[in-house]
C-alpha cells in the first residue's frame, strides 16, 4: 500500500483504502475513489464501519452533485483528473488545497471538514483531545457497550476521514457546547436514509443518487429557502462558535454539506494524527428559533418528512421493523425523500432496493444502529409512480391480522401461566406472555415484504386470497410453535401442567376458529377436502 504524504491531501494523496473488484487492496485519493466508483470497481472500504455507510455515501453524493452543478454537467465523469479539477474548482480561494488536507497547522485556514477560526487566538479554545477516531465518531454510548469507544489503537488516515464525516454531518446534541446538525428534528433526532436504488453496490448506488440529486435541485430551491449560488462546503467558512455567527438557510446551497462541531486534526511529535475540539455557544446553522420551527425539514435528500407534523423522520427504538418500514414506505402520512424515485424510474419501473439506514439517538447516547434492505419487484416500484394505496391497504390489513394472532397467542400463554384458571387471569399473566407475542413479530419480519409483494402481484381476487391465506397459515403455524415452546419452557407445577396446557391450547384453537378469528381459513380447508 502506498504511504500517504505528510500533507494528507485528499485530492492528491492515497489516503482512502479500497477493496477493488478483483479483490486487490489499494489506497486512493478522493478523485481516484470517484473514478473507481463510477467504474463499479469498489467492493468495500475496509475502514468504513457499518454506521458510517450512509454518511459516507451521502457525503460522496452531495459533493459529487455540487461539483457537477458548478461545472454545468449532468453526467458524472469517469476520469480521476476530471474529478480532481471539479473538486478543486469548489475551493479556488485556497490554492494550497487547505480544505482537502487533513492537517493544516494554521487555525485561520480550513482543513478537511474542519472550519477555520477568525483569529489565531481561537486556537486556545481547542482543549479537548481525542487520540483515536472513534473518540470523535457519531456513536455515543451510555455504558460503552453499544460499540466500544476508543478501540482503534492504530488508526489510519481514512479512519479519521470517515469519523469526521460521520460526526460533522449526522451528530445530534450530546451536551452543552456540542450542538447537532440542521438535518434532524431536534438534538435527539436522526438523519436516516430511506430511499430506493437499482443496486446496493457502492458505485451504481452513488451514480444513481448523484443524478437523482441533480434532478431534485429545482424542487429543493422551490420548496426550501436556500440559494442557487449559496455556500456549499460549510467547513470552508470561518467559525468561532459565537451566537451571532450562525449561517442562515438562505445563504446555503440546497446540497450543502454541513458541519456541526469545531474540530481540528493535528500531528503529534511522532507524526500520529489526533483531534482537538472546541465547544460552541450555538448551532452552526440558525437562528435557533427558525430552525426549531422547521423541525429538521430542510430538504435532506434521503429523509422522509411527516405530512401531519411537518418534521423530518426520527427513528423509533423499533428502527426499521416491518411495521415501521411499511408505514414509512406506504402510508400517505409520510412525504418521500426528495430523491426517493426519479422521473425515469417512475416512467420505466424496474426492480429496485429499498435502503433504510439510521441511528436512533437518545439523551446523550445512541440507542442503536438500524439497517434494512428490501428487494422490491417491478410492479411495486410501478405502484409508487402511480400511487400506492392498494399496496398500503394490503400491508395495513396484514399488520392488523398479525396483531390479532398475537392477541390469541398472548391469551393462550397467559392461560398457561395462570395454571389453566381462566377466571383468575390478571395483568401480570398477560405481561409475562408479552415476550412470546413479541417473538412472533421477529418471525413475521423475515418475509413480510416478500409475501406482501406476492399478494400485490397476484392476478385477480381469488389468487390474491390464496396468497393471503398461505401467508396467514404460516403466521398461525409460527404462533402455534411459539405457544408450544412457551408451554415447554415456562414453569408450572406438575400437578397443574396438563390442565394448564389443555386449556391454553383450547383457548388458542378456539379463538382461531371462532367468528372473531380466522374461521374462514378452516372453512376453506374443509370445503377443499370435501
Amino acid at each position: 500500500m502506498k504511504k500517504a504524504s505528510p500533507g494528507l491531501n485528499l485530492l492528491q494523496d492515497p489516503i482512502i483504502r479500497v477493496t477493488a473488484g478483483n479483490g486487490r487492496q489499494e489506497a486512493m485519493s478522493l478523485p481516484e475513489v470517484y473514478r473507481a466508483l463510477m467504474l463499479d470497481d469498489v467492493e468495500a472500504f475496509p475502514a468504513l464501519r457499518p454506521h458510517q455507510r450512509h454518511t459516507w455515501h451521502a457525503f460522496l453524493t452531495q459533493l459529487g452533485a455540487i461539483a457537477m452543478h458548478r461545472a454545468g454537467q449532468d453526467e458524472p465523469p469517469i476520469d480521476a483528473a476530471d474529478w480532481r479539477g471539479h473538486l478543486r474548482n469548489l475551493t479556488v480561494d485556497w490554492p494550497e488545497d487547505e480544505p482537502w488536507r487533513l492537517v493544516v497547522p494554521d487555525i485561520t485556514r480550513p482543513a478537511f471538514m474542519q472550519p477555520p477560526a477568525l483569529s489565531h487566538t481561537a486556537g486556545a479554545d481547542y482543549k479537548k483531545a481525542f487520540f483515536t477516531p472513534d473518540g470523535i465518531d457519531l456513536l455515543v454510548t451510555s455504558r460503552n457497550h453499544d460499540l466500544k469507544m476508543s478501540v482503534a489503537t492504530s488508526p489510519e488516515p481514512d479512519d479519521w476521514v470517515f469519523a469526521l464525516i460521520s460526526l460533522q454531518t449526522s451528530a445530534g446534541y450530546p451536551g452543552k457546547g456540542n450542538y447537532g446538525i440542521s438535518r434532524m428534528n431536534g438534538g435527539y433526532g436522526s438523519r436516516p436514509a430511506f430511499t430506493l436504488t437499482p443496486s446496493t453496490r457502492f458505485g451504481p448506488h452513488l451514480r444513481r443518487d448523484i443524478k437523482a440529486l441533480l434532478e431534485s435541485r429545482h424542487r429543493l430551491l422551490t420548496e426550501y429557502p436556500m440559494s442557487d449560488d449559496g455556500i456549499a462546503l460549510l467547513w470552508t467558512e470561518p467559525w468561532d462558535g459565537q451566537k451571532n455567527e450562525h449561517l442562515t438557510l438562505k445563504a446555503l446551497d440546497p446540497f450543502y454539506i454541513e458541519i456541526c462541531r469545531r474540530m481540528r486534526l493535528r500531528l503529534d511529535e511522532s507524526g500520529n494524527l489526533y483531534a482537538s475540539r472546541a465547544t460552541s455557544a450555538a448551532t452552526r446553522i440558525g437562528p435557533k428559533k427558525a430552525m426549531d420551527a422547521m423541525k429538521g425539514d430542510v430538504g435532506d435528500p434521503w429523509t422522509p418528512t411527516s405530512r401531519k407534523e411537518l418534521k423530518s423522520l426520527t427513528l423509533s427504538p423499533l428502527g426499521f421493523g416491518y411495521q415501521k418500514t411499511a408505514d414509512y414506505l406506504l402510508s400517505s402520512d409520510w412525504e418521500k425523500a426528495p430523491i426517493f424515485l426519479t422521473r425515469a424510474e417512475r416512467a420505466n419501473p424496474q426492480p429496485m432496493f429499498l435502503v433504510a439506514r439510521g441511528i436512533k439517538s437518545g439523551k446523550g447516547e445512541t440507542v442503536g444502529y438500524h439497517e434494512r434492505i428490501v428487494p422490491l419487484k417491478e410492479q411495486v416500484v410501478g405502484a409508487f409512480g402511480q400511487g400506492f394505496k392498494d399496496l398500503g391497504d394490503i400491508a395495513r390489513e396484514r399488520i392488523r391480522q398479525v396483531r390479532d394472532i398475537q392477541k390469541i397467542l398472548r391469551h393462550a400463554v397467559a392461560v398457561y401461566i395462570a395454571k389453566g384458571e381462566t377466571d383468575a387471569l390478571n395483568k401480570g399473566h398477560f405481561d409475562l406472555a408479552d415476550n412470546w407475542a413479541g417473538r412472533l413479530n421477529d418471525i413475521v419480519d423475515t418475509d413480510f415484504f416478500a409475501s406482501l409483494q406476492d399478494e400485490h402481484a397476484a392476478e385477480g381476487p381469488e389468487q390474491r386470497d390464496r396468497e393471503r391465506y398461505r401467508w396467514l397459515r404460516s403466521v398461525i403455524s409460527a404462533a402455534r410453535g411459539l405457544s408450544a415452546q412457551a408451554y415447554d419452557s415456562l414453569p408450572c407445577t406438575a400437578l397443574y401442567r396438563y390442565r394448564a396446557r389443555v386449556r391454553a391450547e383450547s383457548v388458542f384453537e378456539g379463538r382461531l376458529r371462532g367468528s372473531n378469528g380466522f374461521s374462514y381459513l378452516y372453512e376453506q380447508k374443509e370445503t377443499a377436502q370435501q
